[in-house]
């Protein structure tokens, strides 16, 4: 079971013809995790062919406008598709007056219940857990309070190696499962079978990282160290170093540079500023740092 990444939109501010604001979908262990709702995100989930129902936890990184204001259009139309199973909506502190004001104003009913989870802590903390996944915050440093979010796997279990369990008459269907959580088997001459007989090693379990908005922040290493894929904002080039401190955000030599120590598998950039045409600059200036860097292409899936 592979875990994917779609990039719905990744420039900065302002929607271009081309180009739509911040917004990902994170298929994994078959959940579907909604990362920030810029404008427009819901034509590019329809574009994505995405499953609107299986869309039931929203993070939110912060309240800029090119953050979240495609989350009420978002929650509407989930109403109007007659969704009636709960939708959980992880942001800043604000985000429930937020859309809470704008349904009271609009008179929007939403039919369903929002289960809304208000951050303000500044240190990382776990938000999401179930048996198969769990969430941390990454507390950034912006103009406003703002969160990244490391999505990882549990590790997964062992495989069967049935070439093996082959040769047991007593091992039946019913005894798979705590094979496979890495128990010994006992036959009933009380001979023990080893595990890792009976099994082999399981895939490796994936890591997520998104940093969205941000100034260079090296807080964050420990938090994403040895993540399997980073996304990190590169707004400016380091040309515009200044400006992006003044502004609250990154340059692609800062972003490439906490892929390098973080000692990350792959960085995909993103958050461009509208005064580039060509963004293969934001690579060459990465790629000094971290090879291992790419740009984003709206609605590619790309394996985690």
């Amino acid at each position: 079971m592979s875990t994917y990444l779609t990039i719905l939109g990744f420039n900065s501010a302002i929607p271009t013809i081309n180009t739509s604001p911040t917004a990902q979908l994170l298929d994994m262990e078959e959940r579907l995790f909604l990362i920030d709702c810029g404008e427009g995100t819901q034509v590019q989930l329809r574009k994505a062919k995405a499953r609107f129902s299986k869309i039931n936890h929203i993070f939110i990184s912060h309240l800029h406008g090119d953050h979240c204001f495609g989350l009420p259009g978002l929650i509407a139309s989930f109403r109007l598709l007659g969704r009636d199973n709960p939708l959980h909506v992880y942001g800043p502190k604000g985000i429930k007056k937020m859309l809470d004001t704008i349904f009271d104003i609009t008179e929007t009913h939403r039919g369903f219940e929002v289960v809304y989870h208000e951050l303000d802590k500044n240190y990382s903390e776990k938000i999401y857990e179930d048996n198969r996944v769990e969430v941390y915050t990454i507390p950034l440093d912006h103009r406003i309070y703002c969160n990244g979010y490391l999505f990882k796997e549990k590790p997964k279990d062992r495989h069967l190696n049935m070439k093996e369990i082959a040769k047991y008459s007593e091992i039946e269907t019913c005894d798979y499962h705590h094979i496979k959580a890495g128990k010994d088997f006992v036959l009933s001459d009380g001979y023990v079978l080893k595990n890792e007989i009976l099994t082999l090693e399981p895939a490796s379990a994936v890591s997520y990282a998104f940093c969205s908005d941000t100034r260079y922040l090296e807080s964050v290493l420990p938090i994403i160290k040895n993540v399997t894929v980073l996304y990190h904002e590169s707004t400016f080039l380091h040309d515009l170093k200044e400006m992006a401190d003044y502004t609250g955000h990154s340059t692609a030599l800062e972003a490439a540079t906490i892929a390098q120590k973080a000692q990350v598998g792959k960085l995909i950039l993103g958050h461009f500023s509208n005064r580039y045409g060509d963004l293969t600059v934001f690579t060459d200036e990465a790629r000094n740092i971290f090879p291992n860097t790419f740009l984003p292409k709206a609605l590619e899936s790309v394996k985690i």
